[in-house]
């Protein structure tokens, strides 16, 4: 259970005085739900107020606070703006503007011959002064001095959050000092709530900010290596294969040196009793499945069953029909459980799986469900590891007898920096190289001007691929907005613009289709039926058809380089010569400009993914939020490079050398793991 000390952080933030029904609204769109993330809530920036007893041109492009008297108003016909006229105590007069709201809305804020003060930036437009959107208060409310700025909502403001904030800090109890008592002093860094005090009060105050960023990286660390450790000294099964099925192999290629070396080091960490914990990242292409083949046949020559976990039933039903294609021949029994399976066929399937009759399953979230059950599981592969948190990943491996070992995949290239952030508790293994013959994926960049010209050159494709040359599409749809809906009514447009052209050669897949219907459709290309398939981006990871070599993307500037990448590598799959259509809008800002040229540079996903953390900047770290994964909050991608290497340490020494967490220290780390909820520390907490 959470620590009673915590408690009065971690009540509803309906709470807070000020916070009912209609504010709560715009609180929750910023993710705001309970005291402790409006404590956490940390401002951006900040705006000096000039407070000023009369109006002066000197002071334009500055932020003062003054007090006015409005007199009348003006109001502008159709969307156009209200203006208020005011004057200081000398008679000097400003405009006071209003935008989207009626003349009554202004007349309400500002009665005519009623003193306010007034707060804003002030501005000249033409020979007048104005202020947009002022702050209000009562004439002797003091508006002067440095005040934080928050990230908004609409029915916000930054004084309100603020307030929010204040009494958030108010209800923060003092806790122990978890930090190692030389490496604060050294950092120079306050205490954990005089920190809070600091940031808010001050945003340019770094040491406070870089505190707090410590904690949240150093909780991280800490529950990461709870994990390791806790891995580490389990039991689990020495998995020994004896090599005979992978003897049996047919492969029509040699396995690269990146996938030789990955397999040897994932046979040595099998043949241990303690449980495997490792990460392959291999970039699209790579060859991981094969590495996946080889691991689960260690398993099975050891006595002992595979799983393979997908994030999705289309990438599930993939991987069943590319490693039965794969092992046709041995004497190995694979079988595919996906939510869709149900009745008899489901049944059989959980039936020879408890006794042992299957060897390896691959499905989705449903095989570890509770109705299933497994004879002698001893070794689980996550594919796509991103879509995954640590708490769906034990309960796969509550199914075995014994810990199993953990082979983790991702396509995702991650930055060297910030893979210690999210796979700190892994080993490492890195597919660098490609399989001969695979050809670098041609990348141009297009103007959307040209969007005909796009059509034309998609129907000379489809031609060829008629003559036995060329293949087929796929057509992504633009990110309108963070919006699955808004995706959805452009992918659904496409697809009707592209069928009164090429007509039913052409589909369409979302992630709002039910299972069978989308199933239908990919089963539809993967056999080229379709040539054409326009989609939202459900089809960025994993899905394989060797003959579709062009893809198109329109509004590629909206995408994060790491979703580009992944989305191009829906082509380039075969043997032959692929091509990838940026569509771009016409107004780019620099670092679009930058991703798209980046892009049509490199094909190398790794090199991709340290730019796309340099151009992003405290943007997200992956392009998009993953699911699985806690965000960072406090810790920006800057920040974590510099603090991540000392806390791990920080972490190791203090479960390695300083008690773990029944000392002193580890009491307050206790607490530390709690306060930012980190799910696998807190999880040992409770198992042990």
């Amino acid at each position: 259970m959470r620590p009673d000390i915590l408690n009065p952080l971690f009540a509803e933030i309906t709470s807070l005085k000020g916070v009912g029904a209609a504010i709560a609204k715009p609180l929750e769109r910023l993710g705001l739900a309970r005291v402790v993330d409006a404590a956490f809530h940390l401002p951006t920036g900040f705006i000096d107020r000039v407070p000023r007893d009369e109006l002066d041109e000197a002071d334009v492009g500055r932020t003062i606070a003054i007090t006015l008297t409005p007199r009348d108003y003006r109001s502008s016909t159709g969307r156009g703006p209200t203006r208020v006229n005011a004057y200081d105590a000398k008679g000097n007069h400003v405009g006071l503007l209003y935008f989207g709201g009626s003349s009554g809305y202004a007349k309400k804020l500002l009665p005519a011959g009623e003193a306010k003060r007034v707060s804003g930036r002030l501005d000249r437009y033409g020979q007048e002064l104005q202020i947009v959107h002022p702050e209000l208060g009562e004439p002797d409310e003091d508006f002067s001095g440095r005040e934080a700025i928050y990230p908004l909502s609409e029915g916000l403001t930054s004084r309100r959050l603020a307030a929010f904030a204040a009494q958030a800090i108010a209800r923060a109890p003092v806790l122990p000092e978890w930090i190692e008592p030389g490496l604060k002093a050294h950092r120079g860094w306050p205490d954990w709530r005089a920190a809070l005090e600091r940031i808010h009060a001050d945003p340019a105050d770094a040491k406070a900010r870089e505190r707090l960023a410590y904690d949240e990286v150093f909780a991280n660390q800490l529950a990461m290596t709870l994990v390791r450790a806790d891995t580490r000294k389990r039991r689990g099964r020495a998995l020994a294969g004896d090599g005979r099925l992978r003897d049996m192999l047919d492969l029509p290629y040699t396995p690269t040196g990146a996938q030789a070396r990955t397999i040897r080091e994932i046979e040595g960490d099998l043949a241990q009793e303690a449980p495997m914990l490792r990460l392959l990242q291999g970039d699209v292409g790579s060859g991981k499945t094969l590495v996946a083949a080889m691991a689960l046949l260690i398993a099975v020559e050891a006595g002992a069953q595979g799983a393979m976990l997908a994030p999705t039933e289309i990438l599930a039903r993939q991987h069943y029909e590319t490693l039965r294609s794969l092992l046709t021949g041995l004497p190995v029994e694979i079988a595919v459980l996906t939510g869709r399976d149900k009745g008899r066929v489901r049944e059989a399937t959980l039936m020879a799986l408890a006794s042992g009759a299957i060897d390896i399953l691959i499905g989705t979230h449903a095989i570890f469900q509770e109705a299933v059950g497994y004879r002698d599981l001893a070794l689980v592969v996550v594919d796509e590891q991103h879509r995954f948190g640590v708490a769906e990943r034990m309960m796969l491996q509550a199914k075995a007898i014994r810990p199993p070992h953990l082979l983790a995949m991702t396509a995702t290239p991650i930055p060297r920096t910030l893979t210690l952030a999210q796979y700190g508790e892994m080993d490492v293994s890195r597919l660098d190289e490609m399989p001969p013959g695979r050809q670098p994926i041609e990348t141009r960049v297009i103007s959307e001007d040209r969007l005909d010209d796009v059509v034309n050159a998609l129907g000379r494709h489809l031609a060829d691929a008629n003559e036995g040359q060329g293949g087929q599409a796929y057509w992504v749809c633009p990110l309108v907005e963070e919006s699955e809906k808004s995706d959805l009514a452009a992918a659904e447009m496409r697809a009707e613009t592209l069928r009164a052209r090429f007509g039913e050669r052409v589909g369409l897949v979302h992630g709002r289709m039910k299972p069978a219907e989308k199933d239908a459709v990919m089963a539809a290309f993967s056999a080229g039926t379709l040539g054409v398939l326009v989609a939202t981006t459900v089809i960025e990871v994993g899905v394989d058809v060797p003959n579709a070599t062009l893809i198109v993307i329109e509004h590629a500037n909206r995408f994060g380089l790491a979703q580009l990448h992944q989305l191009r590598g829906r082509v380039g799959r075969g043997g032959g010569r692929s091509v990838c259509l940026l569509v771009r809008g016409s107004a780019l800002s620099e670092t679009s400009r930058a991703r798209l040229a980046l892009m049509r540079e490199t094909n190398d996903g790794f090199r991709i993914a340290e730019e796309d953390l340099r151009l992003r900047g405290a943007g997200e770290m992956l392009g998009t939020r993953q699911s699985g994964e806690m965000a960072f909050r406090l810790a920006t991608p800057e920040m974590m490079a510099d603090l991540l290497e000392c806390a791990h340490d920080d972490a190791r020494l203090l479960v390695d050398r300083d008690g773990g967490l029944a000392a002193e220290r580890g009491q307050a780390a206790r607490v530390l793991l709690y306060l930012f909820e980190r799910d696998a520390g807190v999880a040992l907490l409770r198992s042990g």
